[in-house]
């Protein structure tokens, strides 16, 4: 997928973020790269199986005193790995079953893509809100019904 479509969906999963989730975020940068570095992978205890699809860098707003923001404040970041979130996309589309021609499985690919982004959205945007990772996934389970 080209890297302007990709943005678009970064901007759209971002706009499925409630309301008053958008209002509280502050100093986040989101950044798109291909894939995670060796040291990104390396700090995340990453085995060569594994990958991720987004990871936050930063102060969680939980964590936040009064100094924050006292003189320069580099802005915390998240960053979306597009072909580790392509790749998550071709999986759940290949393990749906529901595709019957071409036209359908790129109308669904897409789906899937920005499916994957904006669920990776709102989980990195969860740990800026600091929730750690077993929170994180606590609360998907919940989103998800399970």
């Amino acid at each position: 997928m080209p890297r302007e479509e990709f943005e678009k969906l970064i901007e759209e999963g971002y706009e499925q973020l409630p309301q008053w989730v958008r209002e509280k975020i502050k100093n986040v940068a989101v950044l798109v790269e291909d894939e995670p570095s060796k040291e990104d992978r390396e700090a995340e205890g990453l085995g060569d199986d594994e990958t991720l699809l987004g990871l936050y860098k930063g102060i969680p707003l939980s964590a936040r005193g009064e100094e924050y923001g006292v003189g320069m404040t580099l802005p915390d970041t998240i960053t979306l790995y597009q072909i580790p979130i392509e790749e998550e996309a071709e999986e759940e589309l290949t393990t749906s079953n529901v595709v019957s021609d071409h036209n359908d499985i790129v109308s669904r690919y897409k789906e899937m893509v920005a499916k994957v982004v904006a669920e990776t959205i709102w989980h990195e945007f969860a740990h800026h809100f600091g929730m750690d990772e077993g929170e994180v996934r606590e609360r998907e389970q919940k989103r998800e019904g399970s």
